[in-house]
């Protein structure tokens, strides 16, 4: 059962692999957002503030994207299959923690343990999904379904929390988890062969330490940017700690005998930029989730019901996207229309965004950028992916994957933690001037989206710029 390469001819279990492996992929990214609509009842049962709200969904980001490339490279060792399922069962145990918290701060370690299990599970699944899939073509198509189901997740995260916050509680959001995990570890069992790089070392477990206390302690300080002054240690300090932190990973990278990313891995401009893009997407596309599910239920006056289906939209068209469009798009005008051209289409979703109001309605406000952004998202999610991997071997595979979606979480911790902490800065200066408060909170969810949209027209140039040719990329 055990294979250190996949075979020219590819396993024949390989599409129903996918789908349980997919299946796994949605409940990570579902996690990512199923709490947001339901941080309100969370905040009245176990009384949080702002910047502990943050952190039941940044919680989980940052140990998710800070442990990645650990996650990646410990699966390069050990077998993918095997921290595949160890991960599987570390997030299921620590969802039922969460469901279960009568306090603040059980939720939130919690949170932080499923980050820990989702690091080990998404970096062992992409890697799995790239070695079951030996034709360019195949592959191609198989990348497009992952991304086009993970971009559903993410957006099913924000429905199914509304469901389940109205109907039941929203304990269920974290106790939904079980019976999935549960059914992908029987079925991982019986579908998927394990694979392991041929050459062993020692994890880099120093590196992985630097990278994941760096980007704690750069979103704890953009957090308390909204409680303390910028100049304060809880924030500058934290934050430049935390850049020293990640300066440090850099330099044991380049010394380490088997680093976590070895800095060869970035001599592929298309794997460079490819994350690069990756992160400029994914800085706004968080911010978008968070503030546009507060802004529904409490500008808007939507129900927690309501505001998970109003996110309808954004699944439906990141699905179409991801699956129908980009693959169509990729064989004829390769990678750099992709990552180029659908950041440049997100861009005017955000655009859009900033300019929501308080005497706003959904239709009008708020269901052009729920379809702008997932429909250059779309194209984002498969052009980075198919870059990020490109030129991907059993030797390596864990570690580009890892790369892949570090970058998403990566991008979301700060993209959440900076965007929401300028915006509510932002809310705060317009009260002390007088504004009344509801305008006032409208206002800094808007100028948020004004941020992202700079965010994702940098990297829009960057994929334009930065990726190879069309030609090139899909001749190589």
């Amino acid at each position: 059962m055990t294979s250190t390469s996949p075979t020219p001819e590819g396993d024949p279990r390989r599409w129903r692999a996918l789908g349980i492996i997919c299946l796994v992929q949605v409940m990570l990214l579902l996690d990512v957002t199923v709490v947001n609509v339901a941080l309100p009842p969370i905040q009245r049962d176990l009384g949080l503030t702002t910047t502990g709200l943050a952190w039941v969904v940044n919680g989980y980001t940052v140990t998710y994207g800070g442990l990645l490339m650990l996650g990646g490279r410990l699966g390069d060792l050990l077998g993918r299959r095997r921290l595949f399922l160890v991960g599987l069962v570390i997030f299921a145990l620590s969802s039922a923690s969460a469901g279960v918290a009568q306090h603040a701060g059980v939720l939130v370690a919690s949170r932080f343990v499923q980050g820990v299990g989702a690091a080990l599970v998404s970096p062992a699944a992409l890697a799995l999904v790239t070695l079951l899939f030996t034709q360019r073509q195949e592959r191609a198509r198989a990348m497009a379904i992952w991304s086009g189901l993970a971009g559903v997740g993410v957006a099913l995260g924000v429905v199914l929390s509304g469901v389940l916050t109205s109907l039941t509680s929203w304990r269920w959001i974290f106790f939904i988890n079980l019976p999935i995990a549960a059914f992908a570890f029987l079925a991982t069992l019986r579908l998927v062969s394990e694979s392991r790089a041929t050459k062993r070392g020692r994890p880099d477990v120093l590196g992985a330490v630097l990278v994941t206390l760096g980007l704690l302690l750069i979103v704890f300080g953009l957090l308390e940017k909204d409680n303390h002054a910028w100049l304060s240690f809880l924030v500058l300090g934290c934050v430049g700690i935390g850049v020293v932190c990640l300066i440090a990973f850099v330099f044991v990278e380049a010394r380490v005998a088997q680093p976590l990313v070895p800095l060869a891995f970035f001599r592929s401009r298309n794997r460079s930029i490819a994350n690069a893009v990756r992160i400029c997407y994914y800085v706004g596309f968080a911010a978008l989730f968070f503030s546009l599910s507060l802004y529904v239920q409490h500008i808007l006056h939507f129900s927690a019901l309501a505001t998970g289906f109003s996110f309808v939209p954004f699944g439906l068209v990141i699905l179409f996207s991801a699956t129908v469009l980009a693959p169509r798009l990729l064989s004829r005008f390769g990678l750099r229309a992709l990552n180029g051209g659908g950041l440049a289409i997100s861009t005017i979703g955000y655009v859009l965004l900033a300019g929501l109001s308080t005497h706003g309605t959904y239709a009008a406000d708020v269901l052009p950028g729920l379809i702008l952004v997932p429909l250059g998202g779309g194209l984002v999610l498969v052009g980075s992916t198919v870059a990020g991997v490109d030129g991907a071997t059993g030797e390596d595979a864990g570690i580009a994957t890892s790369m892949n979606n570090a970058s998403m979480q990566i991008g979301s911790a700060i993209g959440l933690a900076a965007l929401v902490s300028l915006g509510a800065g932002h809310a705060a200066v317009l009260r002390h001037s007088g504004t009344d408060p509801m305008t006032a909170t409208t206002h800094g969810y808007a100028f948020s989206f004004s941020i992202a949209a700079g965010v994702t027209a940098f990297g829009a140039l960057l994929g334009f710029v930065g990726i190879r040719s069309p030609r090139q990329d899909v001749n190589a």
